[in-house]
């Protein structure tokens, strides 16, 4: 273990070795990163532990620099652990560059990263907590992703958890990829709607674009292509507190004379590449798999919403709609970070025996005290599936708000943290 120090913090570094696969403990082994964090003043003080489970999937745990937003407040009353979950981070990643190093065949790797969803995690999270905390159950927040790892948690080892907190990541217990899409392409479209609203100049802006990318497709700083549809991709931004106004100062100058500028395209590419998560890209729609197949389901369920169809805009006035947390197979031709993956993406896509994440008798009868912040205009996990959830899990309360996007937790200075905090204490 290695501890330092920031003003204010004090980090430990520790490393953990858990199986790859949980049903073969004795099995290949990999290695799993956390940081512990503690407020310097307490740096020795016998607090609680908090596990921070973070969105994607795919995605490491926050590199905090101070005592910002959320883990200000989780500091006066924790000791917290940020978790890189397997694949992320420091821990054993899984990326274009590993994922080579196995055999050469996609099925080797379709296999591998079969083990990289909310069950996995929760499994390597109970292998280290004893680790921790000596045995005692520690409490966790689950922000979006980490949130559905959480109701895995609740599902599968609740005598691990002393309470749970959960921000935008309230899952379907048996909503299948389907239904996500058909829900989450109805509020991306409203999104849309929403930043014209806010930013008619973007309407022209976006569809002159479209109409450049549709004559040629741009060369992106990675060697990557930049298609009207990759272009659309950039609606993922949508959903966040400060992405409407983000997209627009991206919109606003972005060509040089009738070539679209290294600058524009710098920054597109900033937002569109997936080369430092490319897990998130594979085992994105596997995250709502449960004895079924996906089989790519944003691109089969877009098919339903005609009005996200780019030739209205490059052929006549309509504005250009652009898409949301969607995956689509053509990301593996495009962006040269996934395209050595696309054979074991097609496998995924195609694997029918995914186990159940979730366990609703469990969930019904748990007594572990649970927490939600639910966003009423949630561009990522549709309000409707996590209300109906929350329904389904015994004692749990929720708060439901516009006031925050998905990222509440993260720009409300503490606020939806603490707010949950009482809910699951019975102080609110």
């Amino acid at each position: 273990m290695v501890s330092y120090r920031q003003p204010g913090l004090v980090f430990t570094d520790r490393t953990f070795t858990v199986p790859l696969d949980h049903a073969q403990p004795d099995g290949e082994q990999i290695t799993i990163f956390a940081r512990e964090v503690a407020a310097a003043a307490r740096e020795s003080a016998d607090l609680p532990w908090l596990v921070y489970l973070q969105g994607g999937p795919g995605f490491g745990s926050p590199r905090p620099v101070g005592r910002a937003d959320w883990l200000d407040r989780a500091l006066r009353d924790f000791r917290v652990l940020l978790l890189d979950q397997r694949g992320t981070g420091r821990s054993t990643p899984a990326t274009r560059q590993t994922l080579s190093r196995l055999p050469e065949d996609a099925a080797s790797v379709a296999r591998y990263l079969g083990h990289f969803r909310a069950d996995s995690i929760v499994a390597d999270a109970e292998l280290i907590r004893p680790q921790i905390t000596g045995g005692a159950p520690w409490s966790v927040l689950g922000q979006s992703f980490g949130g559905f790892c959480t109701v895995t948690y609740l599902s599968k080892a609740p005598a691990g958890l002393r309470e749970a907190f959960i921000t935008g990541g309230l899952p379907g217990l048996t909503a299948t990829a389907d239904d996500v899409y058909r829900l989450t392409y109805q509020v991306v479209a409203a999104k849309n709607r929403a930043h014209y609203q806010r930013y008619p100049q973007d309407v022209d802006a976006a569809r002159q674009i479209a109409r450049a990318l549709t004559r040629r497709p741009a060369t992106l700083p990675d060697g990557g292509t930049l298609t009207v549809e990759r272009f659309q991709a950039l609606g993922q931004m949508l959903g966040s507190r400060d992405g409407s106004h983000s997209l627009h100062y991206l919109l606003e100058d972005p060509f040089v004379g009738s070539e679209l500028s290294d600058d524009f395209l710098a920054q597109a590419h900033a937002h569109l590449s997936y080369a430092s998560a490319p897990l998130y890209a594979l085992v994105h729609e596997a995250c709502y798999a449960q004895g079924t197949a996906t089989r790519w389901s944003a691109q089969r369920v877009r098919a339903e919403f005609g009005e996200f169809a780019p030739e209205a805009a490059v052929d006549g006035d309509a504005p250009l709609l652009f898409t949301g947390e969607m995956v689509y197979p053509f990301l593996f031709e495009q962006d040269p970070a996934l395209r050595p993956l696309a054979a074991a993406a097609e496998l995924l896509a195609e694997r029918a025996d995914w186990p159940d994440l979730y366990d609703p008798d469990q969930l019904a009868r748990t007594n572990v005290p649970v927490a939600a912040a639910i966003y009423f205009d949630d561009m990522y996990v549709p309000r409707e599936l996590s209300l109906a959830t929350a329904a389904g899990i015994r004692g749990l309360r929720y708060w439901v708000t516009n006031e925050f996007e998905h990222d509440g937790l993260r720009t409300s200075e503490g606020r939806v943290l603490d707010r949950l905090m009482a809910l699951a204490r019975d102080t609110a």
